[in-house]
């Protein structure tokens, strides 16, 4: 159960800088790119809430994830679905295609894989 606090906790505070950087900050680097690295790694966190033991490749399915909703962005799955009159649909999915996302994605990815053991060490 001690895990599964932890990441609670984590997943709240990192979805709190997330909403804070959505709503304040309006600049070129960390609203657009910070806040793409931390996305994966609040996803994580979640995850890691249902499962405290962890999954193997848990980063690279997180990755994987992230990837598909940026494609289906590409692709207006928002419009398609008839869900464009819906803010919430289209701040959860987000409407613009951008490969610089994917990169910001993958940083965060490989971020969780680097300190995934240290976690699991401090985490019992």
């Amino acid at each position: 159960m001690n895990k599964r606090i932890v990441y609670i906790a984590l997943t709240l505070i990192l979805l709190a800088v997330e909403v804070l950087i959505a709503l304040f900050v309006h600049d070129s680097f960390v609203r657009p790119y910070i806040g793409d690295v931390l996305v994966v790694i609040v996803l994580y966190t979640f995850v890691r809430i249902i499962m405290p033991e962890g999954v193997k490749l848990l980063p690279v399915y997180i990755f994987i994830f992230s990837v598909v909703v940026e494609v289906l962005q590409f692709f207006d799955v928002v419009r398609l679905l008839g869900l464009s009159d819906s803010r919430f649909f289209s701040v959860l999915i987000g409407g613009t295609f951008d490969l610089k996302d994917i990169v910001c994605y993958g940083v965060g990815c490989v971020i969780l894989m680097a300190t995934a053991n240290i976690g699991n060490i401090f985490v019992k």
